[in-house]
Order: structure tokens, then sequence, then C-alpha cells
């Protein structure tokens, strides 16, 4: 076998001195000597074909966390960060960032981990004046936003997939005895049955705002009379596996990336939903019913009584051995471009302190609420994508309850969306597809006139007696 290709040494050594070894017992596991590794782990040797697979058998490693991907994160995340105007004065370029995180990786993450810090800072900060100039009380200034982005983080290193928490829900469904046509009813057996929990649906004024209120010391389970039937369900197997499954999101929620309490509390919660969408849609019969309607959204939204975002997350969680689906990118906005959800398994590297590209369907799903749109785009380096986008409505009910739109996007390279029912008609062979950016400051495309911001990589020539598409967008000269 070929050797692979070369700068995998540091991953080799990050992987030794994770499982706390020394070179000599790794290289006797491996049957190389000592020295010999030492120069695969400062990159004078390759790493072999057969000694990367011996490793995986070794460790359990899924062979893709060699191939650079989480690099490239790293790089992408890092360009964001040199991208801020805080820079402009002493702009850092590109190719010694490229340096750097393949260099010391773990100097790049802490310069990562020091700007999320200093935005958070930021944040705080730029709160606190503002209530200060308000008169408002100053408590409650927290850390939500820095733990909901390492929550991001640990979901999208572990690739979105989870297959404890698929294989209890299957044992549920086992245990449980559910029927599909009675699913509630199931649930609601089995809390009280197995854990003396009774169930109950009570009016919102009475819940004090609250969807689902669990008393520990009643062993009581209230879900708000709002919530629709596939919701009620949603609730209770969130509720089952905050109590089944506890240990398990212990042990998955203890890990290096979620550095605080609130990340730690944080991921427990998107782990429970992430069983309570297993439940709902259990793994092998959501993939056939992927399959056989061709990934029709609503068509699957019916079929398991799930709402519109809730197949779109479980679409990208199929990600089984020999029983995967297409691999989806997903993100939620707000009408003002928050972004409040995101999952890539396509390539995509969503922005983590900016705002999204404007010209992605995304945003345009606002202007006709509820409607499907669909899109080819194309990013600056090439890469062509299909997406899907639509509004979803929250609405606790009630008259004086205000109703909250978001917007799904959901996309997948172009050979994946041959399998998808929203391609037909489409010749996903001849089309150039939008020129869309990731954000404004680290996009190339200088003829963009939905630009907001001066590009990084070109830089910024202002005349007063020409006008281009935008302001940032130069134009040729007069001849």
């Amino acid at each position: 076998m070929r050797a692979t290709s070369s700068k995998l040494g540091r991953k080799v050594r990050a992987l030794r001195r994770r499982e706390g070894i020394t070179q000599a017992a790794l290289a006797e596991k491996l049957g190389i000597s000592a020295s010999y590794l030492n120069l695969i782990e400062h990159d004078r040797r390759p790493l072999s074909a057969p000694l990367l697979i011996k490793l995986a058998q070794l460790y359990d490693l899924d062979l893709k966390s060699f191939a650079g991907g989480e690099d490239a994160r790293l790089l992408e995340d890092l360009l964001e960060v040199f991208g801020d105007p805080i820079f402009e004065d002493h702009p850092v370029p590109s190719r010694e960032v490229r340096e750097l995180v393949a260099t010391a990786p773990e100097v790049a993450r802490g310069v990562g981990h020091l700007y999320h810090a200093f935005q958070t800072a930021r944040s705080s900060a730029q709160s606190l004046a503002e209530r200060v100039a308000d008169g408002q009380d100053l408590s409650g200034v927290d850390r939500v936003r820095i733990s909901s982005e390492l929550v991001s983080d640990f979901l999208q290193r572990n690739r979105n997939y989870f297959p404890e928490l698929e294989e209890e829900a299957d044992r549920l469904w086992r245990d449980a005895d559910l029927k599909v046509e009675d699913l509630y009813l199931g649930l609601a057996n089995y809390l009280e049955r197995e854990h003396d929990v009774r169930v109950s649906i009570d009016k919102v004024g009475r819940l004090r705002g609250a969807l689902r209120r669990f008393g520990p010391d009643r062993r009581e389970l209230t879900l708000s009379i709002v919530l629709r039937r596939g919701s009620r369900n949603f609730q209770l197997a969130h509720q089952i596996g905050l109590l089944n499954c506890s240990e398990i999101l212990d042990r998955l929620s203890d890990d290096p990336l979620l550095t605080t309490e609130d990340a730690r509390a944080l991921s427990r919660v998107a782990l429970a939903n992430y069983f309570a969408a297993a439940v709902l849609m259990p793994y092998e019969p959501f993939l056939a019913a992927t399959r056989e309607e061709r990934y029709d959204l609503d068509l699957l939204g019916h079929h398991f009584r799930a709402s519109f975002e809730q197949v779109c997350h479980r679409l990208t969680t199929l990600r089984r051995k020999r029983m995967e689906g297409v691999p989806f990118h997903m993100v939620r906005l707000d009408i003002a471009g928050n972004i409040s959800k995101k999952f890539s398994a396509a390539g995509i590297h969503f922005p983590r302190f900016s705002g999204l590209c404007p010209l992605w369907n995304v945003h345009a799903s606002f202007q006709r609420p509820g409607m499907i749109r669909v899109q080819i785009s194309r990013l600056p380096d090439g890469t062509a994508f299909f997406s899907v986008a639509r509004t979803v409505r929250k609405h606790r009910g009630g008259y004086h309850a205000p109703s909250v739109l978001h917007a799904i996007g959901l996309g997948c390279d172009l050979e994946s969306a041959k399998q998808l029912v929203y391609t037909d008609g489409i010749d996903l062979t001849n089309i150039k597809g939008v020129p869309v950016g990731i954000t404004c400051r680290m996009c190339d495309r200088v003829d963009c006139q939905a630009r907001a911001f001066p590009s990084l990589q070109r830089p910024l020539k202002i005349d007063e007696n020409v006008r281009g598409l935008s302001f940032y967008t130069p134009v040729l000269d007069d001849e």
C-alpha cells in the first residue's frame, strides 16, 4: 500500500498523548521502533496506510478524523477571527494563518478560544452599557452564547451522531411495545409503569409559560395544552431520555470541548432532544421512508407526526456505518439573520462570529412564509450545493402570545441532491448556480451588489467620483 500524505504526525502524537502512553509503548503495539515513530510524529517519515489502519483498529478511530476536516474547520474559524475589523490596521495574511494551523494547531485553537472570550466580553460590555443607560437591573449578564457555541462544536465533532442514544431509542420501542398509531399513550404508560411518573395536560397560565414541567418530588409531568400531538410525543420522549439515559448524557457531556457548567447542562438538553427525535423517527424506519419518499420533508413529517424542523434535524443524524443517509448541512436563523442552529456534514463551514451571506435562499424564504424555496449555489472556491429553505412559525397560543418566525435551510452536494424530490425537472449539470459566500469579509467576490462589508482579500479603494454596484464594488477605469 502507498503511504498516506504527510503532516499526519502531529495527529498521531495528539492521539498518543490523549491515550496517555509513551512512544515506546505505541511503537511496540504498531510493530515499529520508537525512533521510527518519533520520525513519523515529527512528519519526517510518512504514515503508511497499514499503520493508519492499525491505529484505527487499536483505538477505534474514525479514519475521517485523519482526513483534515477538523483542520479545515479550524482554519475557517481563524480566518473569520482575523477578519474582525479590529485587525484592519494590522492585517494578518491568510498564508500565515494557514501556517499557524498546520504547524501549531493547539496554539491556533487557543487563539480561537481567546477570541471567543473576547467576543463574549464585548457582548457583555455592550449589554451592560445598554442596561446602565436604560437604568435596568445589571444581574444576569451571562455566557449563554459561548456555551451554545461550545455545544455546536461538540455536536459537529461527533458528526451529530450518537449511536448509544440510537440504541436506547430502539430499546424503548421494544420495552414499551410502542405503536405508531398511538405513540402518546404508549409513552405516557411507560413513564407511569417504569418511573411512576403521571402525565397530565394543563392550561398555559397554570404552567406559567412552560411547555413542559416535571416535578421530581411529585412524580408528575405536565404538558402545555398548546402543544400539538407530535410536540407532545417529543416532550414525553425527551423526559424519558432524561430519566432512562441520565448516565449516558452525563458521560457524553463530560467532554473536553464543554468547558463550562452551562455548556454541559445545555449539552444534556441537546442530547435528550436527540434521543426524543430518535424515538419519534426510529433510525431504520426513518431511513427507509426517506428513500421511499425521496426526502420529501412534508410527507416525512406526516408519516412520523413530526414538525418540519424536527424532520430536517433528524436528517442530519443519519450517519450509521453502511446505513448512511444524504450528508446534509442545516442552518436555522431568525429574521434578523441570527444563526441559532447549525450543522454541516457536507463540508460547508457556517460563520461562528458573524452573519451568513444574504444571497442564501434561507434568507429569501422570509419573503414567502411557509413555502419551500430551492436553490443551487456556488461558493467562491467552486463548491456547488443544492438547498431547500422554508420558514417555521413558533407560537405558544393565545392572542397576546408573540409569534416567532425562523427559517430552516437544508442542503447537500449536487451528486447527493439527485436523490431529492425537489430536484425533479432540474438539470444539475448545466446550472452555474447563485454565487454565494459564507460571510462578506471572507468572500473575495468584489462584484457582488449584496456586499455589506469590504473583503479582506482585496484592498479597499475609494473614489468619491465613481459609484459601483455597492460602495465596496470596484469599477473599471474610465478610458
